[in-house]
């Protein structure tokens, strides 16, 4: 069977070839096309092997000058060196690898949960009314026939049957930036009738048939190279939902960038100094590469990868699935949360309060044309879900009378109206309805008159009311009657399929459908006669008052971006207190009115990321959460894109975070999960650098001063080896509530200020540690020099680990693991491998004053961290 339709193909054919109808498949014949055809899957990159894995980690920078540091080291033969470094880099790569193909595996399981889903038409037996369902997206099948609206993602390749102002997004395929007009042409020129797997809805609706699914669809072609017709720069590989890397993972990459020249700084460094001080030229080699290996923190990778994975799962379980593990930091650094106020602050019921004329009195004819304009616009426009708006103005409407609807378009975000063509007795009337603004651009009124119309609204909204105009106009159609009549028969379309229609009745039907009465053109809404107002009451969210004053505690500053008049939105968030202060208007707004405003109002959806752009230019990390698609250019624009797992398909697609439902405490609970996270990720590198700093300033130091190596080689990796076993406990650890208290970042210049200050303390200790073994070996005992200053690095190590947390509890995994580095320290000088590593047992003597060193250095670090415990 032939699946993909010809370009010119008429919907009959389409309908013909694909054996199926307006009606859908029946179930059975589904599920034994899904059989035949596969899931509807693009059969993208498989999921990397193991040997893939771990390539990609020796792409990491350290991994890559350890090897260079471990070639070296071969080329001069320095085998227990070179042997060292690759069983550290091999560790390091098998526990990342591991790690992120468990943190995948979850993402995907998670991701699974907030799958696309698509509304489908089928029927249960041949005979049987078709039936509407939600199915996932993967189940789709070659001659379904699904239903689309604002927001939704394409999930496959289809052919238009009917679309009612439809614009879709299809940049990622085509090219173009602007929505796509899209039309249900009978004979088309062109691919206006066609949509594209990848593509979104932005406004409209449609029914379609689906004609492609899996590998055969345009979007799974494109991975091969640029669709057929693509512009330039439109190639697949900037692929669907890939974003700039984000602020945490800036800071981590530029940490890493700052060791990395350190590494390779080191090892000339200490050559030049052994040459010139000591008369040591290249038999100093292994010693400097050894240094210069300590200075690496190789588990960062493994540790990063561990905590962000156990704060996702944690979060998994309240509710809150992460889609992008980094942005689990960049929630945490969140100070300032903007949202709409419509399905998060407020229910998203609205409900209807009250219908005036123009000049503020009771009228209800107002209510009675915006039910004409809901009524006609969901039976015509057949979104796939009804407005909350008409929803509520449909249930307090009066009687409507004899009126038939000829045509409709759904509400826009871009215009933000929708528009009904009906005929009201003998006249045919084009009904608008939607934001004042723009409705009074389309009514034929005087300056007095439109002032006094602003005047009601604007007293309106200040009474909190949610205010909606309405307007009408006369439409005078050539072919009117032919237009409402083939736009009338729709319905007849299943009936004509089921008993062969023909294919003359079925284009005039197409015709009907996509060819919108000139009436409804935009350019054409003129001169229309306003009716007046229709307000709607929101009611607040039981539980938004109690999440606002926590995320208050936390620092996170909440900003309202909506479409409402000013007064509406202030009123709300009153009532739910929030200080609202001077509410700003979206048009004209500066950077600084953004920062200072709680509240702006007005916001179209560009308007909105604009304000999103301008708070992360002054250095703000800045969340949004929305719902619909016009949020979605707000959610791209900020550092984290919030939704609830409710929201349209489009919007949960882009989205880095989705909650299980409308609930601003889930938010509270994400933030406080990614501050966690990232407070881990601060205490490993200040633990492990300012170790690391301190042993290499120590032991080039020592270097110079002593007519030996202070450590071998072999002994400063086997350190190293040990200490990075130990530190991946950090990543289960719980920081203190100052980590908690406010939005955290990884701040690359604090962290280095940090680990220099301890680092230098560390390395001091070490230095006394060199004076007191120089005290009791002297500098003939080289063993003894060399067993000694390991043990004393080990157990500093391991009292770092300890103390220099933000936090005095300690968790049951770093005790286990503190203790076990502390036996190693003590146990390697006379256990099987001190032969091997150059150790000797040491003098008790000799190990109660390592001891008292020991001591001496935990007082030091108790008194330096009690004044800087509360700092994150």
């Amino acid at each position: 069977m032939v699946w993909a339709p010809e370009a010119a193909d008429t919907p009959l054919r389409v309908l013909r070839r694909l054996e199926t109808g307006p009606r859908g498949l029946v179930t059975a014949d589904a599920e034994a096309r899904l059989l035949d055809h596969g899931e509807n899957v693009v059969p993208s990159r498989l999921p990397p092997t193991l040997p893939r894995r771990l390539l990609r980690s020796v792409r990491d920078p350290f991994t890559l000058v350890l090897l260079g540091l471990g070639l070296v080291s071969a080329l001069i033969a320095s085998w227990a060196t070179a042997g060292v470094i690759v069983l550290l880099v091999a560790v390091s790569c098998l526990l990342r690898s591991n790690g992120e193909h468990r943190a995948d595996r979850s993402t995907a399981a998670l991701r699974r949960l907030v799958a696309t889903t698509t509304t489908v038409r089928r029927r249960a037996t041949k005979d049987a009314e078709p039936e509407e369902r939600e199915i996932p997206a993967d189940q789709l099948v070659p001659g379904d026939v699904i239903k689309l609206g604002p927001g939704d993602m394409v999930p496959a390749d289809a052919r238009l049957l009917r679309a009612n102002g439809l614009t879709v997004h299809q940049a990622q395929l085509t090219g173009e930036s602007a929505p796509v007009a899209k039309r249900a042409l009978d004979l088309p020129d062109g691919d206006e009738h066609l949509l594209w797997q990848g593509s979104s809805v932005a406004s409209g609706s449609a029914l379609a048939v689906v004609t492609a699914t899996g590998a055969a669809t345009r979007f799974a072609g494109a991975y091969a190279g640029p669709p057929p017709g693509a512009r330039s720069g439109s190639r697949l590989s900037r692929r669907r939902g890939a974003r700039r890397t984000s602020a945490f993972d800036r800071s981590v990459y530029g940490l890493s960038w700052v060791l990395v020249r350190g590494m390779l700084v080191i090892p000339p460094v200490a050559l030049v100094a052994n040459a010139v001080l000591r008369g040591k030229g290249l038999e100093a080699l292994p010693f400097a590469v050894a240094v210069a290996v300590g200075l690496t923190p190789e588990m960062l990778p493994v540790v990063v990868t561990t905590v962000l994975a156990r704060g996702s799962a944690l979060l998994a379980r309240r509710g809150v699935i992460v889609k992008r593990l980094s942005a689990l930091p960049d929630m945490g650094a969140i100070d300032v949360l903007c949202m709409d106020k419509t399905g998060t602050l407020t229910r998203d019921r609205p409900v209807l309060s009250g219908s005036v004329g123009p000049g503020g009195r009771p009228d209800p004819e107002p209510l009675r044309w915006a039910a004409v304009n809901g009524l006609v616009t969901l039976h015509l426009a057949d979104p796939p879900a009804p407005d909350p708006l008409d929803e509520a103005i449909l249930a307090g409407a009066p009687e409507l009378g004899e009126v038939e609807g000829l045509d409709a378009v759904p509400f826009d975000p871009l215009t933000r109206v929708s528009r009904a063509l009906v005929r009201d007795g003998e006249d045919v009337v084009v009904v608008v309805k939607g934001a004042v603004e723009a409705v009074l651009e389309r009514c034929a009124i005087g300056e007095r008159e439109r002032r006094r119309a602003n005047a009601t609204a604007a007293a309106l909204a200040r009474s909190g009311a949610r205010v909606l105009a309405v307007a009408r106009g006369a439409a005078s159609v050539p072919g009117l009657d032919a237009v409402a009549r083939g736009a009338a028969s729709v319905p007849g379309l299943d009936a004509g399929v089921r008993g062969g229609a023909s294919q003359v009745g079925l284009d005039a039907v197409a015709r009907g459908a996509a060819s919108p009465p000139a009436g409804l053109d935009e350019a054409g809404e003129r001169g229309l006669t306003l009716v007046g107002f229709v307000t709607l009451a929101d009611e607040p969210s039981p539980d938004a008052a109690a999440a606002l004053a926590v995320l208050a505690r936390r620092g996170v500053k909440v900003k309202i971006l909506t479409g409402d008049h000013p007064g509406t939105a202030a009123r709300i968030c009153r009532e739910l207190g929030l200080e609202a202060g001077e509410v700003a208007d979206a048009a004209g707004l500066t950077a600084a009115a953004a920062e200072r405003a709680t509240v702006i109002a007005r916001c179209t959806p560009e308007q909105k990321a604009r304000v999103v752009r301008a708070l992360r230019a002054a250095g703000h990390t800045v969340g949004f959460l929305g719902d619909g698609v016009n949020d979605l250019p707000a959610m791209r624009a900020a550092d984290v894109g919030i939704c609830p797992r409710a929201a349209v398909d489009v919007t949960r697609e882009a989205a880095d975070v989705v909650l299980a439902g409308k609930d601003l405490s889930a938010i509270g609970q994400a933030v406080v999960v990614g501050r966690r996270s990232s407070g881990n990720i601060v205490t490993y590198l200040r633990i492990a650098l300012s170790s690391n700093l301190g042993n290499v300033i120590a032991m080039l130091v020592a270097g110079l001063a002593l007519p030996f190596l202070p450590m071998l080689p072999v002994q400063v990796l086997a350190q190293n080896l040990c200490f990075d076993a130990a530190q991946l406990a950090l990543a289960f650890e719980r920081p203190g509530p100052a980590v908690l208290r406010r939005p955290f970042r990884l701040r690359r210049q604090a962290v280095l200020r940090f680990i220099t200050g301890f680092g230098l303390v560390n390395a001091g200790v070490d230095l006394v540690t060199f004076a007191v073994l120089t005290r009791f070996h002297g500098t003939h005992d080289e063993s003894a020099f060399h067993t000694g200053w390991l043990v004393e690095n080990v157990l500093t190590q391991a009292a770092i680990m300890l103390l220099l947390r933000p936090v005095a509890r300690v968790s049951r995994p770093l005790g286990l693991a503190t203790g076990a580095l502390a036996a190693a320290g003590l146990l390697l000088p006379i256990s099987p491998l001190a032969p091997a590593l150059g150790l000797v047992a040491l003098p008790v003597t000799s190990l109660l004053w390592l001891l008292l060193v020991l001591v001496l250095y935990a007082g030091v670090l108790v008194a330096l961290t009690t004044r800087t415990r509360r700092k994150p």
